[in-house]
């Protein structure tokens, strides 16, 4: 499911207090009105005091959060939307210390929403299928050795790249590391993010042939020069995957030294 770009004022503006964050809440959860999660019942009432609905069929009671991500906890709904808005909007990757400061929590409770909300967008994630006009692509990572380069390189994780061409922007992306780039693991990775009979883009490693059997694929012997036109942003993402691991080194360095 795709939903629309939100800025952070319109954000500010839906879920700006508890009883709106609620409210949204309330919406996803029971878009058809309340139903009690042990009978099916549909009709219920709140205990306001106690912040929680029973079912006015088998009296079970149940809470707005729970089972959901916010399960349990002691914070405001509107600290966690802030944090799940901040998380998705970074693309960098917001740390657990700059999160803390953002919503005024803990370093320990900010590296805890984290860890839930990343485990979230994990789950929701494995379920969708990039559309339309994708692009794929492999590559290589692990940092510069010496010895033979590209194809082959010793000490090299290969990735399977594939992400939605939107003409003037990029959309949804899919990456996995692979153990190499064969038929079989292209296969599973086609099958496993992509719907059947999608117009598909790649470069003409022989490999690749295998998106042919389930989408209209097609492939294209791409120079470096002409990588921008024929896959230009699963390039752009592959490089911007390299730059983000080399930047998580190189500070993994730094806090070594200074230990």
């Amino acid at each position: 499911m795709r939903v629309p770009e939100t800025n952070l004022l319109d954000w500010q503006k839906r879920y700006g207090t508890e009883e709106a964050c609620m409210q949204a809440l309330t919406q996803q959860r029971w878009p058809e009105g309340f139903r009690c999660p042990r009978c099916g019942h549909d009709h219920g009432y709140i205990i306001s005091t106690r912040h929680t609905y029973e079912c006015s069929k088998c009296h079970y009671q149940t809470s707005l959060t729970a089972g959901t991500l916010f399960h349990s906890t002691n914070l405001p709904l509107t600290k966690w939307f802030w944090a799940i808005y901040l998380t998705a909007s970074d693309k960098g990757g917001i740390s657990a210390a700059h999160l803390s400061k953002q919503i005024q929590v803990s370093w320990i409770t900010a590296y805890r929403i984290l860890r839930k909300i990343r485990i979230a967008m994990g789950h929701r994630d494995s379920i969708y299928r990039l559309q339309d006009l994708i692009e794929i692509d492999d590559a290589l990572v692990g940092g510069r050795r010496s010895g033979k380069r590209g194809r082959g390189a010793e000490g090299k994780t290969p990735v399977l790249v594939a992400i939605e061409n939107r003409s003037k922007r990029a959309g949804f992306i899919a990456m996995q590391q692979v153990c190499a780039v064969t038929h079989e693991t292209v296969a599973r990775f086609v099958q496993c993010h992509l719907p059947p009979g999608q117009l598909v883009r790649s470069d003409a490693l022989a490999s690749l042939t295998e998106i042919g059997k389930t989408q209209h694929h097609a492939a294209r012997v791409t120079p470096p020069d002409m990588a921008g036109e024929w896959l230009p942003w699963v390039h752009i993402a592959i490089g911007n995957l390299k730059a983000f691991l080399f930047a998580c080194l190189t500070h993994t360095q730094i806090k070594l030294k200074i230990v």
